[in-house]
């Protein structure tokens, strides 16, 4: 089958995570599939500046594109990253992204591309996210755009838009198990060492990153006392006591020090540590469900799908990972595409 053609952006200041992250992801799904009798044919990976010339990355960092925008033909997916160069408007590129854009199969952006975007009018009347620090200025200078800046990605129709860095190399895998299957993308994000796992509602930020930490003691040990004993009475009268204050003092404290109430401190932690456990261990629904302070199973059904928007069980079929058999090192890495696939016990992708 002919591959697909994926076409990554690249510009003066473009941050290198941004590109070598998905370009990664990708070529890696190639790799798994060179040699499969029948096989999908992945990705033909290409790199283009408006000029061809090299760019420096905001690390400092010298890419060198395979060629120039102008004259490539419209790819199956177009992917724009982000990085510091997206600060400053680009009349020439958004020019080109403007005329282009709508040609390509996909769209897809990785933390501040949104911001080209989004210049380009790519996202009007679309739901998008982007790196949380830049949230309020997509939404305040894009005012058409929906932005929503708590997810890793978002998808919306033929576009889908993703938080910073790392997250980009979630929207690529969730992009390759769309088109490859989710045996693929399990097997490049093992070889990458990251886990198919975050699905694109999942915050950009675990709790304990997310609030603020308090600055008092008290309130400090009483942050982590939540995180280290989720399934204890954690009611607002049991941590104020924990905290030596009245509960009305105590509740109106630990709001103002960390952004949140105790008892959506309290939930998001729970969820979070349910999430894990469905995870990586293989503890039914309700055994997690008391592991983790809900009284019942139903309780954390609705807690789910309030935060995540899936049950418990569908959760667990969609991010479950099975622990790999015990298996000898892995051969260096040789791609052979035209050998035929590797006996059974063998990595695909190796």
């Amino acid at each position: 089958m002919e591959q697909r053609t994926v076409l990554v952006v690249l510009f003066d200041g473009v941050q290198s995570l941004d590109v070598t992250g998905p370009v990664e992801v990708f070529t890696g799904a190639t790799h798994c599939l060179d040699g499969a009798d029948g096989a999908d044919g992945g990705y033909a990976v290409r790199t283009a500046s408006m000029d061809g010339a090299p760019v420096r990355t905001s690390s400092g960092l010298t890419l060198v594109p395979d060629g120039a925008l102008p004259g490539v033909p419209a790819p199956d997916t177009l992917l724009v990253p982000g990085g510091a160069g997206t600060r400053d408007p680009d009349p020439e590129l958004t020019g080109w992204l403007r005329l282009h854009g709508p040609r390509a199969r996909r769209l897809v952006s990785v933390c501040t591309g949104a911001l080209r975007l989004a210049e380009a009018g790519l996202l009007e009347g679309r739901r998008a996210t982007t790196h949380w620090a830049y949230c309020a200025k997509l939404a305040k200078d894009h005012p058409g755009v929906e932005v929503d800046p708590d997810p890793i990605y978002v998808r919306d129709g033929h576009v889908a838009t993703s938080a910073g860095v790392t997250a980009g190399i979630d929207l690529a895998l969730a992009l390759v198990e769309e088109d490859l299957g989710r045996e693929v993308a399990l097997t490049v994000a093992r070889h990458l060492v990251v886990f198919l796992r975050r699905p694109g509602n999942q915050a950009q930020f675990s709790v304990q990153l997310s609030a603020q930490t308090a600055r008092r003691e008290p309130l400090r040990e009483v942050q982590q006392w939540i995180s280290e004993h989720p399934a204890e009475d954690l009611s607002v009268g049991a941590l104020a006591a924990r905290a030596r204050l009245s509960p009305r003092h105590f509740a109106r404290a630990f709001r103002a020090e960390t952004g949140l109430t105790p008892g959506t401190y309290v939930e998001r932690v729970r969820v979070e540590h349910a999430r894990r456990l469905l995870e990586e261990t293989s503890e039914g629904v309700e055994e997690v469900s008391r592991a983790c302070g809900y009284g019942t199973p139903e309780a954390m059904r609705r807690a789910f799908v309030k935060a995540l928007g899936a049950a418990p069980a569908e959760y667990r079929r969609r991010f479950h990972l099975a622990p790999d058999p015990i298996a000898p090192p892995d051969p260096p890495f040789t791609p052979a595409p035209h050998t035929r696939p590797p006996p059974t016990g063998t990595d695909p992708c190796r």
